[in-house]
């Protein structure tokens, strides 16, 4: 499959194995688990750090095995989820970056284009996370609020 702006073949994703429960040799139990995201995300660290980190120095393979429940889903059970989806809050980030880049650089017109991407992807899950009830209905983005809710 093409990608979106680039018109070029992506790279193929590697699949997980076809495992449907917990492995015998995971060190920790689903409240163990569960008591470390509520931590690591009280600390600032995002999902999928959490759940990297979880993996390399914890020894658990796949949150979702071993707790039935996603690391977002344990983090919106324990209120210490975000106000915004973390790939919206990501690519926000990344836009007031190239703002920012593109007022002491008016004439960088590739990264104008860039800019112009990055906000095409903003609009599009803005309006799935509406669809799905995620935003509210009346949310709306635009450069200087999104300053004003990363900052």
């Amino acid at each position: 499959m093409a990608r979106m702006h680039t018109r070029r073949k992506g790279k193929s994703c590697s699949k997980h194995p076809l495992v449907t429960e917990n492995p015998a040799w995971v060190p920790l139990s689903a409240t163990e688990i569960e008591e470390l995201v509520v931590k690591m995300s009280k600390d600032g660290i995002s999902s999928a750090r959490i759940g990297l980190t979880l993996r390399d120095q914890y020894g658990v393979p796949d949150v979702k095995l071993a707790t039935g429940k996603s690391v977002t889903a344990i983090m919106k059970e324990n209120d210490v989820a975000g106000a915004l989806p973390e790939d919206l809050a990501n690519l926000m980030r990344r836009a007031i970056a190239l703002n920012v880049h593109l007022k002491h650089n008016q004439g960088d017109i590739s990264n104008k284009r860039g800019l112009q991407l990055i906000e095409a992807k903003i609009r599009r899950l803005e309006r799935y996370y509406k669809r799905n009830n995620v935003l509210p209905a009346d949310w709306k983005y635009s450069i200087n609020t999104a300053e004003l809710m990363l900052k």
